[in-house]
């Protein structure tokens, strides 16, 4: 099922779904507080249902778990295969106006993120990856080229750790203290772990809520990359439950 006109197939409906943000992004408008008080934009529910009507157009109809439907989701299917959406991840960089959010699809397999397509519309970017496929960046000038994580930094250098500017975790500081020397690189929404995959990043620990959707695209770049995403207790995160939406904490390795 998984090939290359899979995968650029959802790099596609991806970028339609960019599209729809960046009409929104161009003016003026609202945003609404969802009960978990996070903020939710027309921009949101937008590219939502470009997605869904993308995906289920492609050959192989999958159930659909999304940001923004979750009580549409009927559960993976006998195969434990599902789609994951965030249609727009980083929405509180969407309202800043940086830039630094994404679009994020990934496909699940038996709770493991087998495809995954991350676009950044403001920034002209993507990354994509998939099992038997590799892990790619496409540029602005869609050019497309492998990439691979750095590897675990020599002994005595500087760790690159990149750190979320919209979620900041009291844990963390422990957390780096015992790291060691490093310095850190600031970025919002999932292009975090897409920094890590291309090997301009060495760590990304996450000590505060994410959901699924948060990670899982990109969790699939950085798999196919070389990399690691693990919780704190060394385990691979996984996606096998869908109906706990939480992840638990975990550490992004560029080795």
């Amino acid at each position: 099922m998984i090939d290359q006109t899979l995968l650029e197939a959802v790099e596609r409906i991806a970028r339609e779904a960019g599209d729809a943000i960046m009409k929104v992004y161009a003016r003026d408008f609202s945003v609404e507080e969802k009960e978990d008080k996070s903020p939710l934009t027309e921009a949101d529910q937008a590219a939502h249902h470009v997605i869904v009507r993308g995906l289920q157009s492609l050959p192989v109809r999958l159930p659909i778990l999304s940001e923004e439907d979750m009580e549409g989701f009927a559960g993976v299917d006998a195969d434990g295969r599902y789609w994951l959406v965030d249609p727009l991840d980083g929405t509180k960089e969407f309202i800043k106006r940086n830039g630094e959010f994404t679009v994020n699809i990934a496909l699940i397999e038996n709770g493991v993120p087998v495809l995954g397509v991350v676009t950044a519309p403001a920034l002209g970017t993507a990354y994509v990856a998939a099992e038997g496929v590799g892990a790619f960046k496409v540029e602005k000038d869609g050019q497309r080229h492998a990439i691979q994580v750095a590897g675990q930094p020599a002994e005595g250098s500087t760790w690159r750790v990149v750190g979320s500017r919209s979620h900041p975790s009291p844990d963390l500081v422990a957390w780096l203290d015992k790291l060691g020397e490093h310095e850190m690189l600031p970025m919002g929404s999932s292009l975090k772990l897409c920094l890590i995959a291309e090997g301009k990043a060495d760590a990304y620990p996450r000590l505060g809520p994410t959901c699924l959707w948060d990670t899982g695209a990109a969790h699939a770049v950085v798999r196919y990359a070389g990399g690691r995403v693990e919780t704190l207790e060394g385990e691979p995160l996984s996606y096998a439950n869908p109906a706990e939406k939480l992840n638990p904490y975990f550490v992004v390795w560029g080795h």
